[in-house]
């Protein structure tokens, strides 16, 4: 499943990694979140096979939604249109999760491409396996592009939160690594490209803001174990203070009240 949004030439290259896989998925899925480049009739005249879902401009995680509720596979993988998959990643990760069947999450490490060229990918994005909640609380600890996710996790933990403008998906790996082991494939998978402009952690200044939202809303839902409901709330108050000094130098009042009365907050309840 492909999400995009007027980016029809990175499309090409997410579709043809998808059509290059070893092994074919039983459908592929384009939704357009109101592209406006041309995406609908490229997809007709260069991928006539791929199913195609139009919707209103609502975002990343209204399209992933979307995608979600009209394909009918029983397991789901998703690929940022500017990322391209590996030819063997569906292959290798079926074989992974046959082997291990009591997993229905699978990702994998990943290369990272800057501007065309390979670099390192930095110590702290190193991936991990197993109950890895607490790895899923300082960053996004799972790239969308290398999961490949049982329909039934959704069905258990929620969709993708609309309402979140960025950092969607580390909200979504929150719940599920609060309720399920994650399978590693430590082998890179895909190839996850950066250095555009309109890559979302691009358009938002201080993105912290956002995981400091997706924090309080699973400490608040009430469901955590006591071991990561504290991890949750600790994580809260060291990004929600690092947050609170950049507010007070940019002299936004309004927003450091806010930010003050929720670190008190979170520090009498723990």
């Amino acid at each position: 499943m492909v999400p995009t949004y007027n980016r029809l030439e990175l499309l090409k290259r997410a579709l043809l990694s998808v059509y290059s896989q070893t092994l074919f998925p039983a459908e592929v899925a384009v939704i357009d979140d109101g592209s406006t480049d041309g995406t609908a009739n490229m997809i007709r005249r260069e991928f006539p096979q791929t199913s195609y879902f139009y919707q209103e401009n609502l975002g990343v995680s209204a399209a992933r939604n979307f995608g979600i509720q009209q394909t009918t596979g029983d397991w789901l993988a998703f690929l940022d249109s500017d990322d391209e998959w590996l030819p063997e990643k569906l292959a290798k990760q079926e074989a992974a999760l046959s082997a291990s069947p009591e997993y229905k999450i699978c990702h994998t490490e990943e290369n990272w491409i800057r501007n065309g060229i390979q670099i390192s990918v930095p110590k702290k994005y190193a991936k991990s396996g197993g109950w890895i909640f607490s790895h899923c609380l300082p960053l996004c600890a799972i790239s969308p592009s290398t999961v490949l996710i049982h329909r039934s996790v959704f069905d258990d933990v929620g969709l993708f939160d609309t309402q979140l403008p960025a950092c969607e998906d580390y909200d979504l790996w929150l719940r599920i690594s609060a309720n399920y082991p994650v399978l590693l494939l430590e082998q890179p998978q895909i190839n996850k490209h950066g250095g555009h402009e309109d890559q979302l952690s691009c358009a938002y200044w201080g993105m912290d803001r956002f995981r400091i939202g997706a924090l309080q809303k699973i400490i608040d839902a009430g469901q955590l174990s006591e071991q990561n409901r504290l991890a949750a709330a600790n994580m809260l108050l060291k990004k929600a203070g690092v947050y609170l000094n950049g507010v007070n130098k940019r002299g936004k009042i309004e927003e450091a009240d806010y930010y003050r009365q929720l670190i008190k907050r979170y520090e009498e309840a723990i």
